[in-house]
């Protein structure tokens, strides 16, 4: 969001709707159109702040000590709200960990963010993230998974479930890759549902996981709120593990 001025009515109006189905967490980052996407967020949510769970993410380049709290202060601005309730690493940089964690401490402590993560981490900088104290204090991984992106199924799930670590799913339906898919379609029709939605049910089904698919209008707001309503049965999942089969082997983290 907030790349084209001639979207952001209809942006904004998608992200209200969301708000009236009740679906408050709202994912941004600075890097989205360059600090539109979090504009458009605070003007959406400009007198609903205490119905959002609101989530951002820090480029690397800004993740040192200094940086990361300047870089927050700039979100925290573009969004008109005085925290953050979740402030990502967005991806590892060059910037010690240590330094990143500090900033996000002392933003903790000063009330501009509630929480502290990261993304796009794979099982090896989580284990170095573990090894630091306030690592400790991270509460999600935000990582690209969906039916045609398992890898994190073989190490990373299982590690964040050990570690009490929630997941956070970006692109459940491959950016619309998936769609055409005759699988798909086949378990979306028992369910007089569409694709997407059924892409969306199968992430939500695994335990510790939640989903954020993109939406842009009202409509695609409706119909992703409406994946809620699925609960795939043991042959729609043993048919989609059959058409997406799950790694017998660790591969490396994807990332979109």
């Amino acid at each position: 969001m907030g790349e084209r001025r001639s979207d952001r009515t209809t942006e904004i109006e998608a992200l209200r709707r969301g708000l009236d189905l009740g679906v408050g967490l709202i994912d941004t980052a600075e890097m989205y159109g360059n600090g539109g996407a979090e504009e458009v967020v605070g003007e959406a949510i400009a007198g609903r702040r205490d119905e959002v769970f609101l989530v951002s993410k820090v480029f690397p380049h800004n993740a040192s000590r200094r940086g990361a709290v300047e870089a927050c202060e700039r979100s925290l601005r573009r969004l008109n709200t005085d925290h953050i309730d979740l402030y990502l690493l967005h991806w590892r940089g060059g910037t010690p960990l240590a330094e990143t964690l500090e900033a996000f401490e002392q933003l903790r402590a000063d009330g501009r963010i509630g929480r502290f993560g990261v993304s796009n981490f794979d099982p090896d900088d989580m284990r170095e993230l573990w090894e630091h104290e306030l690592g400790r204090e991270s509460v999600t991984d935000q990582v690209l998974y969906n039916l045609t992106r398992r890898g994190v199924e073989y190490d990373l799930l299982p590690w964040c479930g050990e570690h009490g670590l929630a997941v956070m799913a970006y692109s459940p339906i491959e950016q619309g890759r998936l769609l055409g898919d005759s699988v798909l379609k086949q378990v979306a029709q028992r369910h007089s549902a569409t694709p997407a939605q059924v892409a969306i049910a199968w992430v939500l089904a695994t335990e510790g996981v939640c989903a954020i698919p993109k939406a842009a209008t009202a409509e695609h707001v409706e119909q992703n709120h409406a994946a809620l309503e699925i609960r795939l049965s043991d042959e729609d999942l043993a048919d989609l593990d059959a058409r997406f089969p799950a790694p017998g082997r660790a591969v490396p983290l994807e990332i979109l």
